[in-house]
């Protein structure tokens, strides 16, 4: 059975493994995933990740949360942009996340980047996640 929101699913898993205090969760692989990670780990929400083959063409990805305190780092984290209802923005329309403490994670044609990385290149794009 296919996925219809595979970006959404990841956020959810990472949401959901935060929630319950686990050290790590598991999603299956793509390349817009390990981008968005990428992301997420230069902003240091996230400990890292880490990718593993488990048969010919099927990979998935080990994330590794992080906690400050006993508490999550990430408090919220919400998708914006959905397969139903796709959300673009000029970078002079994209506004601060929690003024300027949170991250949107943005799809440019300069590929995927923080929204501050995107003012200073100038590009905008879709607005895949906000993250506080």
């Amino acid at each position: 059975m296919s996925m219809s929101d595979p970006l959404g699913d990841m956020l959810t898993r990472i949401r959901n493994g935060q929630r319950a205090g686990m050290s790590s969760v598991i999603s299956p692989a793509s390349k817009l995933r390990a981008n968005v990670l990428n992301v997420l780990q230069s902003e240091g929400y996230i400990r890292g990740y880490s990718s593993a083959e488990l048969r010919n063409g099927i990979s998935e990805l080990t994330i590794e949360l992080k906690y400050y305190e006993g508490e999550p780092v990430i408090r919220e984290i919400q998708r914006v942009s959905r397969p139903g209802q796709r959300v673009y923005s000029k970078i002079n329309d994209l506004g601060k996340i929690y003024d300027g403490l949170g991250v949107a994670i943005l799809s440019t044609p300069k590929g995927v980047l923080a929204d501050h990385d995107a003012r200073t290149q100038n590009v905008g794009g879709e607005i895949l996640c906000r993250v506080f």
